[in-house]
């Protein structure tokens, strides 16, 4: 198997002794991006309305697209998307977001899940694996 880590200053350092993609035999699996700003490491939408939930998925899935480019993919390449969320209240808001960067006509298979609590309280988190090119 071969197996190469991807990093990029595009999106948030790993928080944490986990690599921020792994590209694997074809296979780019990403870790879960949380909402922080990748320049200053500062959480970005705070609060736990909706309004702060749709920033923050604007920031997890533009950390996303930033790792996926540097593992030499895109959105399109995508297979399956975890979502992870704070509140189920806030999946329309979410998912709203998420059709911006998805679309509606291919989306990737995608699980969403309720959990207690995320990395620094944050409202997403979003995890991700594409097939590379080549």
């Amino acid at each position: 198997m071969s197996k190469q880590i991807i990093a990029t200053d595009a999106a948030p350092a790993a928080i944490g002794p986990y690599s921020q993609a792994v590209l694997a035999d074809g296979w780019l699996w990403c870790s879960g991006q949380i909402p922080l700003d990748p320049a200053t490491m500062q959480l970005v939408g705070q609060g736990t309305d909706e309004t702060a939930a749709r920033a923050q998925t604007r920031q997890v899935l533009d950390n996303l697209r930033a790792v996926l480019q540097a593992g030499g993919c895109d959105f399109a390449d995508v297979v399956k998307c975890t979502v992870f969320v704070a509140d189920m209240g806030h999946f329309g808001a979410i998912n709203e977001e998420y059709a911006k960067y998805f679309g509606t006509d291919a989306p990737p298979a995608r699980a969403t899940v309720e959990v207690r609590r995320l990395p620094k309280d944050v409202a997403v988190e979003i995890d991700c694996v594409a097939r590379a090119a080549g």
